[in-house]
């Protein structure tokens, strides 16, 4: 009974198993026989495709190429032409058998006549183009006796660790170039006349792309460049600050103290720069170099009282004047190669542009000197010695002139990258200010500078070494930039010293500056924290100066441009001095900061910062800022001022700005800012209450 059921089991199984096979095979022939609809509405395609690639010998898309393909019963001719890429395309191809051909001129005709094209079907060709010129290379034989023996290499083909056989010519592999620099791009658009195009042929007038004048191939040889920087900076500001209403006041019924505090100037700067230099574009230190940047100024201000642009008040309310100088001027040499690395040792001569530490705190000038600079272990170390011989600035434009001013600067400076941790250079730094006595200055709105209109009025001398060290960089995520300066030296006759003492008016000098700033990153907003010192002196009768003053700064910390105390010169009224100079921190009490001499009997500075950076759209930033000021012992300006008890309190100091770049990038910046100071009691028992501000506005265009 069991082998009668296992049989049956048999039976069913294997009838089941033919069912199911005849089934696929009937299934699979109707596939492929049977052109009947498949989908609703949806028809059988009744044509063909091809598609093709055509290429080099180095598998590169060869454009231009002329196929045809012919029927080869009715003899219909279809013609197509490559793109850049190499890749023709043929769409509604009638089946049957084709022909083909392709033609391009520099190359060998390619025939096939196999070409099989059915309905709904897309043909793929990938063929080689063999150039004309090409010829066949030769085979060397090879050597079949003792390995011992070798049959030599015929020395015109000979490569050095070429193994034997098939060995291409030199011209076969390179493509000879009398020079690469004019190596100009194809004139080539990927898929069509309007489309893409993937290489841009520069001009004269494009400073993004291939220009000749700015230094992206030479113009004498293969290592003689030219780089041409031609640049307009427009500064416009209103403000109200503090100014005298003197004994000629613009209006005569004045009698108060101050008057009108509006101001309003226009400043317009046109910088021409031109550099010639040896080298190569990238990476390797340039062999020599001459530049030469002559600036032109235009400046026209307008105020409300007599007496503030010149002691003589027929000249007005308004002034408007010009002047041109030459802010650089140098020749610059490579004196050494150091190592494989590009380390170097190279000497300038001439006027150049110097900063002397990562926030210009204690020199920021274009002045005539001597500099020696280089680096070492490939770029760790950099190192800068450098002689300056003071030139006479312009008072109006701040521009050089061609007298010298009596003073000398020497400062010498190292930098270490990658201090402790990767990310953090650390800097140490000397500077020495010799500060000669010069006949008496006066400026070129007849205001006296040298020496300053106060005291005793005595010609002095000032010897100054400042000693610092500073860094910049992040650890981790949290940004970090700081300074500290001590000052030594003396000054020959101070005169806020002699003002009570003609007997006393020699100091010496003994201060300090530090500096911090925090900042972290945190999506689009750069959330900033800073604190500025600058020392005062507590006791300007003791023979020892303890104000911190600097050389000759320019100082981007604490808001920079948008800040109302960094960026406005407040002037003491009826003093001659001002109590801060324009962009500049400490309230030195100089008669000016690029005619007058340094004074280190100051009442010295507290500021303290919060800010922000806010990346609104790629091309637009806003900044917010706040700073809250304080003296450190104000008693220099009781002595000055005829005054007692002057309080430390100095002001809050807020601005919003924008700044705006349309392309991207630094050819075009536009920025504007609106400043509000609010006095505090110190401020007020100097001048008066009022809330003081400005609105100024810059506009950089750069070629």
């Amino acid at each position: 009974m069991l082998c009668r059921t296992q049989g049956s089991w048999y039976k069913l199984a294997l009838i089941r198993w033919l069912f199911i096979a005849a089934s696929v095979t009937t299934s699979l022939y109707a596939q492929l026989t049977d052109q009947t609809q498949r989908v609703p509405r949806q028809t059988f395609p009744a044509n063909g495709a091809i598609e093709g690639l055509f290429t080099d010998d180095r598998k590169l898309g060869l454009g231009n190429v002329t196929v045809t393909i012919r029927n080869t019963q009715t003899n219909q001719p279809t013609v197509a032409t490559t793109t850049g890429d190499g890749i023709f395309r043929m769409v509604n191809v009638v089946p049957g058998r084709y022909s083909i051909r392709a033609v391009l001129d520099g190359y060998r005709v390619f025939d096939r006549s196999d070409l099989i094209v059915r309905a709904g079907e897309l043909v793929n060709l990938e063929v080689t183009l063999i150039s004309s010129t090409t010829p066949v290379p030769k085979r060397i034989p090879t050597f079949s006796g003792p390995s011992y023996r070798k049959l030599p290499v015929p020395q015109d083909n000979k490569i050095e660790g070429q193994p034997d056989g098939l060995i291409p010519r030199e011209q076969d592999v390179f493509t000879r170039i009398p020079n690469r620099w004019k190596f100009d791009w194809p004139n080539y658009h990927r898929y069509g006349p309007k489309d893409e195009e993937p290489y841009i042929r520069g001009s004269l007038i494009d400073p993004f792309n291939r220009n000749k004048l700015k230094g992206d191939y030479p113009i004498i040889g293969n290592y003689t460049f030219f780089d041409m920087n031609l640049e307009s900076d427009t500064f416009t500001e209103g403000r109200r600050i503090p100014i005298p209403s003197g004994l000629g006041a613009a209006n005569p019924d004045s009698t108060q103290f101050f008057g009108k505090f509006g101001q309003f100037a226009l400043v317009q700067n046109l910088s021409f720069s031109f550099s010639l230099f040896h080298g190569d574009t990238a990476f390797k230190p340039i062999d020599w170099q001459i530049r030469f940047t002559p600036e032109v100024n235009l400046n026209y201000v307008a105020v409300r009282e007599n007496g503030i642009l010149n002691p003589d008040v027929r000249t007005g309310t308004t002034r408007f004047d010009t002047h041109v100088g030459l802010q650089e001027g140098f020749f610059e040499v490579k004196l050494k190669d150091l190592s494989h690395n590009y380390d170097f040792v190279s000497a300038r001569l001439g006027i150049q542009t110097f900063n002397s530490d990562f926030r210009g705190f204690i020199f920021f000038d274009q002045e005539p000197g001597a500099r020696i600079f280089g680096n070492l272990r490939s770029n760790r170390y950099q190192y800068n010695a450098a002689y300056f011989a003071m030139l006479e600035k312009d008072t109006n434009s701040g521009l050089n002139t061609f007298q010298y001013r009596h003073q000398q600067v020497f400062i010498a400076n190292l930098y270490r990258q990658d201090f402790i941790k990767p990310g953090y250079t650390i800097q140490v730094s000397y500077h020495y200010n010799k500060d000669d006595p010069s006949p008496i200055t006066f400026d070129t709105n007849n205001f006296l500078v040298r020496p300053a209109p106060i005291g005793t009025f005595t010609p002095h001398a000032i010897r100054a070494h400042y000693y610092g060290l500073t860094g910049d960089g992040h650890f981790r995520r949290l940004n970090i930039n700081h300074a500290f300066y001590q000052v030594l030296g003396h000054d020959s006759d101070n005169p806020i010293a002699s003002q009570y003492d003609p007997r006393k008016g020699r100091q010496d000098i003994n201060a300090q500056m530090a500096a911090v700033e925090l900042s972290l990153d945190r999506d689009w907003i750069r959330y900033r924290t800073s604190f500025f010192f600058a020392s005062g002196d507590k006791n300007p009768r003791d023979g020892t100066a303890r104000g911190f003053d600097a050389i000759f700064d320019n100082p981007n910390f604490n808001g920079g441009f948008f800040s109302f105390w960094n960026r406005e010169g407040i002037r003491l009224v009826s003093t001659g001095v001002g109590l801060v100079q324009g962009d500049s921190l400490i309230p030195s009490l100089r008669s000016s900061k690029i005619q007058g001499q340094a004074n280190f009997i100051n009442p010295g500075l507290y500021e303290y910062n919060a800010a922000s950076d806010i990346e609104l759209t790629p091309k637009l930033r806003a900044t917010l800022n706040l700073n809250l000021i304080r003296f450190v012992h104000p008693e220099p300006l009781d002595l000055l001022l005829f005054q007692t008890n002057i309080h430390s309190g100095v002001g809050a100091d807020s601005g919003i700005g924008l700044t705006y770049r349309p392309p991207l990038s630094d050819n075009i910046v536009i920025t504007g800012v609106v400043n509000m100071f609010n006095p505090f009691q110190g401020f007020k028992d100097i001048y008066n209450s009022s809330t003081l501000f400005s609105v100024a506005a810059n506009v950089r265009f750069r070629f």
